[in-house]
């Protein structure tokens, strides 16, 4: 695949050409988390989830603008399955610990993949049960977390209208959160997207540490932008930590640092070149060992982020949606989407009782036209 342009200007979906790439790369993105979904049956295992959807990355976004050969494209997210209380970031190497896991009946897991075209990308994230069906449902804290997850990211996306907040957001999805009696993880951040970034300036917060909040910058949401919501919940504190996983995933950042080691400047090239300003797994390196290895000295100086394996406590239950949203004048638009929420087969004994969000719930995603005003009659 194509390496990134250095010098690409700045463009938004107000440009047909620019919101047609955001939207075949969640195509690309919603078919390959379906395929993997629909793989994940008692007996599984993790790493062969992993390449199902990264094949199914691969194989989708050759199929798109094909006739230009030069064009940027490829994964803007690693394919990524974790189960139970691994919550997030599991995307293995063949030998790493756990790769070969199968999954079992009644396995909480979360997935989480995205691709980019020309830079524009497109990221799903959902999480299922293994085994789960309307004969066989998902109840008790498991199904309050996939429901809390469920209805925080319908709000979200009412919320992202023009002219909105984000701490609106990061207030009604706490509440969403808490009828469920489910708490969103802490610190995790949702981003605006750019081009080439997914990790633009405006921010929202779900779950602030009380310091975070008096600090947190208040911004609105604007006609034309684009966010990466992504949104845990967990039956549990709110409070994950650092697994015994090895990290796999890495991303470039902002920083500039002159590294000190052959092997880290090797590695910082390598990973700069192939995959620009998006999360990378060390398995789709051409030399892993030798990338591990100067990830070292990388992430140690910041140059890259280091997206360590994250877990919960093996009593609570997590559920994960993340998903790319367009804002338009029009509403917001969701380009990126797993399987739909099925009150069938997902049953939790809490429900929304406060009539506020109950009605935002109902509302549309979508901004009604005004109608136009009739011209004033002469006068008499």
């Amino acid at each position: 695949m194509s390496t990134p342009k250095p010098d690409q200007s700045p463009s938004t979906i107000a440009d047909s050409t620019v919101l047609n790439k955001y939207k075949a790369a969640g195509e690309v993105s919603n078919s390959a988390i379906r395929k993997v979904i629909a793989a994940c049956k008692e007996g599984a295992k993790i790493i062969d989830l992993c390449k199902i959807g990264d094949d199914a990355l691969a194989g989708g976004l050759s199929t798109q603008y094909t006739k230009d050969k030069k064009l940027y494209k490829g994964s803007a997210y690693p394919t990524s399955v974790s189960v139970n209380q691994i919550v997030c970031h599991f995307a293995p190497s063949a030998t790493d610990t756990n790769a070969d896991q199968e999954l079992k009946n009644g396995d909480v897991v979360r997935i989480q993949l995205g691709a980019h075209i020309d830079g524009f990308a497109a990221v799903a994230g959902d999480t299922i049960v293994v085994g789960a069906s309307a004969e066989s449902p998902v109840t008790g804290k498991k199904a309050d977390a996939i429901a809390a997850a469920h209805y925080a990211a319908e709000a979200v996306q009412r919320l992202l209208k023009p002219g909105n907040r984000n701490m609106v957001v990061t207030e009604k999805v706490q509440q969403i959160a808490g009828a469920f009696g489910c708490k969103p993880i802490e610190n995790m951040l949702c981003h605006e997207q750019k081009q080439n970034d997914l990790d633009g300036d405006k921010q929202i917060i779900l779950n602030p540490a009380a310091e975070q909040r008096a600090s947190f910058s208040s911004q609105e949401f604007a006609p034309y932008e684009v966010y990466l919501i992504d949104l845990y919940v967990t039956t549990g504190e709110g409070r994950t930590k650092a697994s015994s996983l090895r990290t796999s995933i890495y991303k470039k950042t902002s920083v500039t640092y002159q590294l000190k080691t052959r092997v880290g400047r090797s590695a910082y090239s390598a990973a700069s070149k192939q995959f620009g300003k998006f999360p990378f797994a060390l398995r789709d390196c051409e030399d892993e060992r030798t990338m591990r290895m100067g990830m070292i000295e990388c992430s140690k100086m910041g140059v890259m982020q280091a997206f360590d394996v994250q877990e919960e406590k093996p009593s609570e239950a997590v559920a994960q949606v993340t998903f790319t949203a367009l804002v338009t004048p029009g509403g917001v638009e969701r380009i990126t989407s797993g399987v739909s929420f099925d009150s069938s087969i997902v049953k939790s004994d809490k429900k929304i009782e406060d009539a506020e969000i109950l009605k935002l719930l109902q509302t549309s995603p979508k901004i009604k036209k005004k109608p136009a005003s009739k011209p004033a009659e002469p006068a008499k």
